[in-house]
């Protein structure tokens, strides 16, 4: 079986690409000793730069394997794209006195619902709109080989529904199957999410080119 490695200690993150990409012959896992890495400042000013840093720079520990790294987060339209690639630190003007691009690491999930609910306190449904972006990169030997974007257009509820997910997906109603993606399982999540999205197309990118695990580099997209 063909084996990628996630740059990430996130397990929910792990349980969303695990399951989509089992059936591709693709084993997913984590770095070994990835905790005890240094970390990633992540100082990048969209989604795909902070993923492309990410995997170039995790895949100097595991030489000649792919690593695959993401950054997405959650922009509203009401807050004028914010938390956006802040999502992960969104809480850290309360939590740290410091802005979340300042922040020494990230604030902890209910923090940062709860100021985001703070923000749209005053702002009705029908203008709580929003969307979850998702990047991924692929990367071996320190260079970028391909990435991947993926998008969830969706609504950000008064208060959170649903005890799956992490971040803030239980805020986030996807109209579609009119659940938030807190309430979906691991499947359907990878079947509707942005980085389901974003996954899939990684996993095309795996099956149609030949050259992915052969040590050669293959076109980027």
């Amino acid at each position: 079986m063909r084996q990628v490695l996630i740059a990430t200690s996130n397990p929910g993150k792990l349980r969303d690409f695990a399951g989509a990409a089992l059936r591709h012959g693709i084993e997913i896992t984590g770095i070994p000793g990835f905790s005890s890495l240094p970390p990633v400042v992540e100082d990048g000013l969209t989604f795909e730069a902070n993923a492309r840093k990410k995997a170039e720079e995790y895949s100097h520990y595991v030489p000649g394997k792919i690593v695959v790294a993401d950054d997405s987060g959650l922009e509203v339209d009401a807050l004028s794209g914010a938390p956006g690639v802040h999502s992960a630190r969104y809480a850290a003007p309360e939590l740290q006195n410091k802005e979340p691009h300042e922040a020494d690491a990230n604030t902890d999930d209910e923090a940062n619902n709860a100021r985001l609910l703070r923000e749209l306190k005053s702002v009705p449904p029908a203008k709580r709109s929003g969307r979850f972006v998702c990047v991924l990169a692929a990367a071996r030997e320190g260079e970028t080989l391909a990435t991947f974007r993926g998008t969830a257009e969706g609504i950000i509820l008064e208060a959170p529904q649903g005890t799956n997910g992490f971040g803030y997906d239980p805020l986030f109603y996807f109209p579609q199957i009119k659940k938030t993606f807190a309430e979906l399982s691991s499947e359907e999540k990878a079947n509707y999410s942005h980085r389901g999205a974003a996954f899939r197309q990684f996993l095309r990118w795996c099956d149609a080119d030949e050259n992915v695990y052969s040590g050669s580099t293959p076109a980027q997209i």
